[in-house]
């Protein structure tokens, strides 16, 4: 069963779909017409009905407020090409608050020189954050495009910028 939540960020409204416990979409509301297309694609006509999972809402409301490792390992039910799974899974292995380049995505996907791939990949990630495609940035280090805007892509690093735990270092005795 397919359930429906909306939640207020400073960049405007995100809209979640889960199938049952799983993560199916998640996109700015202004975006929601096309995720709609894609979901009636794999799932057929629409009915959000029923509680959206409470867990799932709590780490989602975590994260927006600051516990960025909230949402690391919330799982996800997508569908999508095997090498599009491998570029989500490897952008799921970018830490909070950092960024990597298109190239360096395409070599944690196993295809180290199928930039342009990783990025059509990236674009197409239908679960933003949570799949963090916002943590992709071209090599030279400028911002480069997002599904959600550029305003929002730089709020989301600097949210994640802000929040970071720092690394640990531990002093030799």
């Amino acid at each position: 069963m397919l359930t429906k939540m909306q939640f207020r960020t400073p960049v405007g409204a995100l809209i979640a779909v889960a199938n049952g416990s799983k993560l199916a979409s998640l996109v700015f509301s202004d975006h929601w017409e096309g995720a709609v297309n894609r979901l009636e694609t794999r799932f057929g006509p629409l009915a959000l009905d029923g509680a959206f999972p409470s867990s799932v809402a709590a780490r989602i409301d975590a994260y927006l407020t600051g516990d960025l490792d909230a949402i690391d390992g919330l799982a996800v039910d997508l569908d999508g090409t095997p090498f599009q799974w491998r570029v989500w899974s490897a952008l799921r292995t970018i830490p909070a608050g950092e960024t990597v380049s298109y190239q360096e995505l395409a070599h944690r996907a196993g295809e180290p020189t199928a930039a342009r791939a990783a990025g059509n990949a990236n674009g197409r990630n239908p679960v933003a954050i949570v799949i963090p495609c916002h943590r992709v940035i071209h090599a030279d280090g400028s911002i480069g495009g997002y599904g959600g805007g550029i305003e929002r892509k730089r709020w989301l690093l600097s949210h994640e910028q802000r929040h970071a735990r720092p690394a640990r270092s531990y002093a030799c005795a």
